[in-house]
C-alpha cells in the first residue's frame, strides 16, 4: 500500500476565498455569519447564514461556462482550481488518466432548481434554461472540475448528507493508497442558501432562529445557550496524491493521512445514537486502520453543529474512545466561525486539521461563553493555541447515521 499525502488546498468559504485567507481568518477568530442577502427574508423566521462573499468565479473558469452551472459547482472548480495551482501539479494527456476527482454534495443544485421552479410557476414552460438539467446534476460538480482541468481518472460524487466531504478525501486516500489512482482532487461542495432550504431547516428547528440581531453569536458549539446550526455554503477541495508521486516532482507536503473510517448508525432520519456510541464506534474504526492507539491523537476538529443534542452526543463519544486522555486532548469547532456547510463541512474541517499539523496551532472554538456541563472537554475556547502535535482526528457526522472519522499525521520529511 502506498502512503498518501495532502499536496494542495483550495476553498471558497464564508470566512474566506483560498487556503490563505480561510486560515488567517481562523486564527484571528472571525465569524462569517452575516444576514441573508440572496433573497428576501423579511417572512422567514432564519434570517442569517454562511453566504460566500467576494467571489469572482471567471477569475477560475471561463466566463461563458458560468450559465451552465448551479453554485455549487463554480465554487467546486474554483477551489479545484486553488488545490491545484498550490500543489503545482501539471495535468497532462499523458497522466490525466491517473488523476480524478471525488466530490461530496448533499443537495446538487438546490438554488438552481429554487429560482427554476419559481420562474416556471410565474413564467411557463419558455423560463426554463436549456442548461436546467445539467446544472442541477448532483454529479456535474466533479464532472465540471474534471472539464475544466482535463483529468480524466475516477470521478464519481458522494451524497452522504454531512459526512459527504470527508467521505470524499477518505474515499480518494483509499484509491490512491492501493494504487488506482497517483492523485485524487477530493472534497466537498454545497450551496443551499435559498428560502425553500431556510424556511426547511428552520421549521424541522435544525438552524437557529434566536440570534438575527447577532449573526456572529449565532453558532456556539458546547455553549449552553445553543440552540441549532447555521446554514453555509461553499466548497474545499484538497490534492491528496501518493507520497512516491509527490515526492517524485518535488512537491511540498502539508500532511499525511493515516487514517479513515465510515459507517451508518442505522437508528434515526436525524437523531443520532445514545450515548455517542454511533460517533465511538466510527473513531475507534479510524484509529484501528491508521494502527494508532487513543494516546496518540494531539488535536480533534469536532463535527460540533451547535445542536443541544449533537455537540453532548459527540462528546459522550470522544470520552468513550479517549477515557480520561479525553480531557486533556484539544476540541477545535470550528463551525463557531464558519457554520455548517453541509457536503462541504468535513472537506474545510480536514483543510483546518492539515493547517493545524503544519502549523502546530489549534483553531479556537469561538461563542463558548457559558459551557454546556455535559460539555466539559478542553474546547479551545475563544483564541487560537499552540500546541505540539502529530496526529489529529476530524469528525463529521450527518443525518440518517452517516459518520467518518479521518487522521492526519504532521509531515516531519
Amino acid at each position: 500500500m502506498r502512503r498518501v499525502v495532502v499536496t494542495g488546498l483550495g476553498g471558497v468559504t464564508p470566512v474566506g476565498i483560498g487556503a490563505d485567507a480561510i486560515w488567517e481568518s481562523a486564527m484571528a477568530g472571525r465569524s462569517g455569519i452575516g444576514p441573508i442577502t440572496l433573497f428576501d427574508v423579511s417572512n422567514q423566521r432564519c434570517r442569517i447564514a454562511g453566504e460566500v462573499r467576494g467571489f469572482q468565479p471567471e477569475r477560475w473558469m471561463p466566463a461563458k461556462h458560468l450559465k451552465r452551472m448551479d453554485d455549487f459547482a463554480r465554487y467546486a472548480v474554483a477551489a479545484a482550481v486553488m488545490a491545484v495551482e498550490d500543489a503545482r501539479l501539471e495535468i497532462t494527456a499523458k497522466n490525466s488518466r491517473r488523476i480524478g476527482v471525488l466530490l461530496g454534495n448533499n443537495n446538487g443544485g438546490a438554488r438552481t432548481i429554487f429560482r427554476t421552479v419559481t420562474a416556471f410557476n410565474a413564467e411557463g414552460p419558455d423560463a426554463v434554461s436549456p442548461f436546467y438539467i445539467t446544472a442541477i446534476t448532483t454529479s456535474l460538480g466533479a464532472g465540471q472540475v474534471a472539464i475544466r482541468l482535463g483529468v480524466r481518472g475516477p470521478n464519481f460524487t458522494i451524497g452522504n448528507a454531512c459526512a459527504s466531504g470527508l467521505n470524499a478525501i477518505g474515499e480518494a486516500w483509499r484509491y490512491v493508497r492501493e494504487g488506482t489512482a497517483d492523485a485524487i482532487l477530493a472534497g466537498g461542495s454545497d450551496a443551499l442558501i435559498d428560502p425553500s432550504e431556510i424556511a426547511g431547516f428552520a421549521n424541522s428547528r435544525a438552524i437557529t432562529c434566536s440570534f438575527n440581531d447577532a449573526p456572529e453569536k449565532a453558532s456556539r458549539p458546547f455553549d449552553r445557550d445553543r440552540d441549532g446550526f447555521v446554514l453555509s455554503e461553499g466548497a474545499v477541495m484538497l490534492v491528496v496524491e501518493a507520497l512516491d508521486h509527490a515526492l517524485a516532482r518535488g512537491a511540498r507536503i502539508y500532511a499525511e493521512i493515516v487514517g479513515y473510517a465510515t459507517g451508518s448508525e442505522a437508528f434515526h432520519i436525524a437523531a443520532p445514537l445514545p450515548n455517542g456510541l454511533g460517533a465511538a464506534a466510527c473513531m475507534q474504526a479510524a484509529l484501528e486502520s491508521a494502527g494508532l492507539r487513543p494516546d496518540d491523537i494531539d488535536h480533534i476538529n469536532a463535527h460540533a453543529t451547535s445542536t443541544p443534542v449533537g455537540d453532548v452526543n459527540e462528546t459522550q463519544g470522544i470520552k468513550a474512545v479517549f477515557g480520561e486522555r479525553a480531557y486533556a486532548i484539544p476540541i477545535s469547532a470550528t463551525k463557531s466561525m464558519t457554520g455548517h456547510l453541509i457536503g462541504a463541512s468535513g472537506a474545510l474541517e480536514a483543510l483546518y486539521v492539515v493547517k493545524a499539523l503544519e502549523t502546530q496551532m489549534v483553531p479556537p472554538t469561538i461563542n463558548l461563553d457559558h459551557p454546556d456541563p455535559e460539555c466539559d472537554l478542553d474546547y479551545v475556547p475563544h483564541v487560537p493555541r499552540r500546541v505540539a502535535m502529530r496526529h489529529a482526528l476530524t469528525n463529521s457526522f450527518g443525518f440518517g447515521g452517516a459518520n467518518a472519522s479521518g487522521i492526519f499525521r504532521r509531515w516531519e520529511g
